[in-house]
């Protein structure tokens, strides 16, 4: 079979299985996706995962966009042949009192979490979380610190380690989810602020946009700016981040299906308002969603070309070359000891 040759789409989505069934691939061809989420529930071991991302990207040409979130600590979802991670939140600790010590961690998380996805076919790991340490449930130890000089810092040393390794950078979650306690997940999340209060978020990104290749936008509504959830507010994408701050990178909404993302309305209202406000791309996390999405909907606009394909991985070395090397293994050594002592 020839292999179907399309520009990307801007639905990225989630599938279940190990494997790639008919119908699975007959979604994946949709001229309206453009890439892949994959979550634990793709994942046996690490030849499996290879095996995965080879048939993902036999699909058609230019080649799907393959992702996932590999944060550390709770948000890891290969675990079994990787290594376990500990969460961004012990950067932060470090940096209160070792500041160097600190930045040369956060180096290596992000050295190490992109080889290893990169190794095994993984383009993108949606990362780092730049929000602010303060208070939020689902945020927490996601969270690298609670001062945005902090987050700033250690974040640069984190994008330098993915971008060493070969790999792309996604900041999260614009303009600020880490001062509101409920998870955006499970409530519709409202962040009362005021305009001038929501400056110190803003300024973590600030800070970092010229070193990032993508922005993932927050489900939170800031009513200081805009009644809408960041992610379908034009305000926040065309305006604040693209205008203000020059973001030019790739822009992507939050999972469509998550509760935060209710105001907007339904999942296609969702969808349309998303890139009418500026997203390059979506995601639509649950297949059943993603085909309910594409189901006798006309194709929807792709991306300006080479949006999506911005964000493909490109591995410096082979995985075995690294670990040729004792400092990238003493590397791998440091992090599983600080994700056993987190656990403790």
């Amino acid at each position: 079979m020839s292999v179907a040759s399309l520009p990307l789409g801007p639905l990225i989505v989630g599938f279940d299985g190990l494997r790639l069934d008919d119908e699975t691939r007959d979604m994946l061809r949709h001229p309206s996706v453009g890439g892949v989420i994959l979550f634990a529930r793709n994942f046996q071991s690490p030849r499996q995962l290879t095996e995965l991302t080879g048939e993902i990207a036999a699909l058609r040409q230019p080649r799907l966009l393959i992702t996932v979130d590999q944060e550390g600590g709770r948000v890891q979802r290969f675990r079994d042949g990787f290594t376990l991670l500990p969460p961004l939140a012990v950067l932060g600790q470090w940096y209160s009192s070792h500041r160097q010590r600190a930045c040369d961690l956060a180096y290596r998380h992000g050295r190490v979490m992109a080889a290893e996805l990169l190794a095994h076919g993984v383009d993108l790991s949606w990362a780092p979380v730049l929000d602010l340490d303060r208070g939020s449930c689902v945020i927490g130890d996601r969270a690298m610190a609670s001062t945005p000089a902090a987050v700033i810092e250690i974040g640069g040393w984190y994008l330098a380690g993915m971008r060493d390794a070969g790999m792309r950078t996604c900041g999260k979650h614009f303009p600020g989810h880490g001062s509101v306690e409920a998870d955006s997940h499970h409530e519709v999340v409202v962040d009362r602020r005021s305009d001038t209060a929501l400056e110190e978020d803003l300024s973590t990104f600030a800070g970092l946009s010229d070193r990032l290749d993508g922005v993932m936008m927050a489900h939170v509504i800031y009513p200081a700016v805009d009644e809408r959830p960041a992610g379908f507010s034009p305000a926040w994408v065309r305006e604040c981040l693209r205008g203000r701050l020059g973001f030019d990178g790739v822009v992507v909404s939050d999972d469509l299906d998550m509760l935060g993302a209710a105001p907007a309305g339904t999942l296609p209202g969702r969808l349309q308002q998303a890139l009418a406000a500026g997203c390059d791309a979506v995601l639509a996390c649950r297949a059943e969603s993603a085909r309910s999405l594409l189901e006798d909907a006309p194709p929807l606009p792709a991306p300006a070309a080479g949006r999506l394909e911005s964000l493909y991985g490109k591995a410096a070395l082979t995985l075995d070359e690294q670990l040729q090397v004792p400092e990238f293994r003493a590397w791998r050594d440091s992090l599983k000891l600080l994700a056993q002592q987190w656990k403790k």
